[in-house]
C-alpha cells in the first residue's frame, strides 16, 4: 500500500446551468488486491464531506464504485450506459440517489501508482436535486 497524492475535481451542473466546482489535493492510498486498483482518501471541509472516507474500486476500464464511510455513507457505482440506485445517508435522513454513466475512462498504472479516473454522469438524489456531473480523479 504506497501513499500517493491525490487530486479531485468535480463539477456539477443543475437544471438551470448553475455550477459548482469542487477541487480537492490530499494525501491517500493505493493499492491492489484481486486484480482490481483501490484508492483511499480522507474528506476534507473543501469537499463538504469532512470526517468521510472515501474508496474507489477499480475494476479494470469498465467498472468504478465509490463508497463513502463518516459524516454521510454512500455507495455509487459507475458503469458506462448502466443505471445504478442506492441510497444516500446523511444525518438529515435518507436519501434515494439515482446514477447514470455516460462515459467512463481509466487510465491507471499499479506499477507506478499513478493515473487518472474520468467519469461523466448525471445524478437524481430523491427526485429533488437533478445535476449533470463530471468527476476526475488523478493519483500523481
Amino acid at each position: 500500500m504506497d501513499k500517493r497524492m491525490i487530486r479531485v475535481l468535480g463539477v456539477q451542473k443543475d437544471a438551470q446551468g448553475e455550477e459548482n466546482k469542487i477541487e480537492l489535493t490530499t494525501e491517500g492510498k493505493v493499492y491492489e488486491k484481486n486484480n482490481n486498483i483501490y484508492i483511499v482518501y480522507e474528506e476534507t471541509e473543501i469537499s463538504g464531506m469532512e470526517g468521510a472516507t472515501t474508496t474507489l474500486k477499480i475494476e479494470g476500464d469498465k467498472k468504478v464504485s465509490m463508497k463513502r464511510y463518516g459524516t454521510a455513507d454512500s455507495q455509487i457505482v459507475f458503469e458506462e450506459g448502466r443505471h445504478y440506485i442506492s441510497e444516500y445517508r446523511t444525518m438529515f435522513g435518507n436519501f434515494k440517489m439515482d446514477v447514470k454513466t455516460h462515459s467512463l475512462k481509466t487510465d491507471l498504472s499499479i506499477e507506478n501508482q499513478k493515473g487518472k479516473i474520468e467519469i461523466n454522469y448525471d445524478m437524481v438524489i430523491s427526485g429533488m436535486v437533478e445535476t449533470t456531473n463530471t468527476l476526475e480523479i488523478s493519483v500523481l
